[in-house]
């Protein structure tokens, strides 16, 4: 039987991470997934390594932690809908005195921590109409600091060359010091809505481009792949490498997967499946015979640790092997710009 940490019966004293990991425990897995994809990488591990060292969480402590995001999310809801100052007041309104100090305190620094905030709940038309002719640099800057799906609808409205511009200017940010994002802001201020203070944070890159180019149309993607590959090819390899991961063959319909398998022997599969996911190795099984399936699984049992590096290095060889297929147009996935199915 596992074993119950002390320290998870204080929920007040847990940490954010804690707290996090204990949530992703608690909801169903689709709810879970959803809350990761939206998370970066780094958190997602550090979530991980969290998940494996809390063991058996008492039911109370479990109550609380929902009952402490929900009540976030709700006052998250209401500062994007009328302000902090209205958040804060029907917190005040709906929770006991306690919990309510204890959200609020929490709901100001997240708001604090976020550049451009006001621009979120902007209509994405009226935020288009509003940053269109802004320079590139600037509307990178504005894309970095919004949630990937409004960044995806932003770019997909901008012309053609502005987009190729804006994507470059976004791989190649790194970090933006505050002084910058504070004139930006105060600029936006002006003609817009207020502006909240920030941390130096890293924002932009090649991953944030590879997220948001997941999300648009598959004809502005093209446009913008193929606008960048004239001018800088070793960033678009970079991009695609991000854009569809070694996960992400559980999109990839069966035939395809049948294809894909066809090209790498067991021994690379049971490396390449070490760290994969219970829901792709079922569908890279069901793809496969059963005894190929069986002298598989006995390897992964039977082998030791591998070397991280090992495992990522033939992970990648496949995901080459997908996009090798995807510029064939044989292989159909699902799901990676809307709800219908593409050939890629």
């Amino acid at each position: 039987m596992a074993r119950i940490r002390d320290d998870l019966t204080n929920v007040d004293e847990l940490s954010g991470l804690t707290k996090a990991s204990v949530l992703m425990l608690t909801l169903d897995d689709d709810a879970a997934a959803i809350l990761l994809k939206a998370m970066a990488p780094k958190i997602v591990e550090e979530i991980t390594r969290e998940l494996a060292n809390l063991g058996e969480i008492p039911q109370k402590s479990r109550d609380k932690i929902v009952q402490e995001f929900y009540d976030l999310a709700i006052a998250q809801q209401w500062a994007t809908r009328g302000g902090l100052d209205h958040a804060k007041a029907m917190l005040r309104q709906s929770l006991p005195a306690d919990d309510a100090e204890a959200i609020i305190q929490q709901l100001t620094q997240q708001v604090r921590k976020k550049p451009f905030a006001f621009l979120q709940k902007a209509q994405t038309q009226n935020l288009l109409t509003f940053i269109q002719d802004e320079q590139p640099q600037t509307i990178a800057l504005i894309l970095s600091h919004l949630p990937y799906h409004k960044a995806a609808e932003v770019l997909a409205g901008l012309p053609s060359p502005r987009q190729i511009e804006v994507v470059k200017r976004v791989a190649s940010m790194e970090q933006t010091s505050p002084e910058v994002i504070s004139e930006v802001e105060s600029d936006l201020e002006a003609r817009l809505a207020g502006i909240l203070t920030q941390s130096f944070d890293k924002i932009g890159g090649v991953d944030t481009v590879a997220e948001v180019l997941n999300l648009v149309d598959r004809t502005t993607e093209k446009g913008v792949m193929e606008g960048l590959e004239t001018e800088d090819p070793d960033l678009v390899e970079e991009i695609r490498r991000l854009m569809f991961v070694f996960e992400d063959i559980i999109l990839v319909d069966d035939k395809g997967v049948q294809d894909v398998l066809k090209e790498f022997e067991n021994d690379e599969l049971s490396i390449a499946l070490k760290t994969a996911s219970d829901d792709l190795k079922d569908k890279i099984f069901k793809n496969m015979s059963d005894r190929d399936a069986q002298l598989i699984k006995d390897d992964m049992e039977s082998t030791g640790p591998v070397r991280l590096n090992d495992v990522e290095s033939v992970q990648q060889r496949i995901v080459d092997m997908v996009r090798r297929l995807e510029d064939a147009g044989e292989i159909i996935i699902s799901g990676r710009s809307g709800d219908e199915e593409r050939v890629v």
